[in-house]
């Protein structure tokens, strides 16, 4: 078995609403967050690849076509669309283009990160 990671970026802005109203992320702002995407499985004995990159490129596209540069609020699933909840959101997106999808890792500012490995 092999992990094989690839890394993105989304740059998005958000307004937590689970937190109380006086709290800095109840107020619209903005992240670029760092997005990790790892599938898992056995080295194939001909192509000598886990996945190819190309299709990890291709599932991606969808998600940062769908994210990137908007107001996470307003896409369905994403009401309060804390790093916890986005990694699900796209865990959700990815897994049936990506069946060895083993996890999603988001980072934001200040080098905090969350890691989502399914349900």
């Amino acid at each position: 078995m092999a992990d094989l990671s690839a890394t993105f970026a989304l740059a998005c802005a958000r307004r937590l609403t689970g937190t109380s109203p006086d709290h800095p992320c109840a107020r619209l702002h903005g992240h670029t967050f760092g997005v990790v995407v790892t599938v898992q499985g056995p080295v194939h004995p001909v192509t000598g690849w886990v996945v190819d990159f190309a299709d990890i490129a291709r599932a991606w596209q969808q998600v940062h076509n769908a994210l990137d540069h908007r107001l996470l609020n307003d896409i369905a699933g994403l009401d309060n669309p804390t790093s916890e909840l986005l990694a699900i959101w796209i865990w959700r997106a990815l897994q049936p283009q990506l069946p060895q999808l083993s996890a999603v890792e988001v980072s934001e500012t200040g080098g905090f990160r969350v890691t989502y490995r399914g349900a």
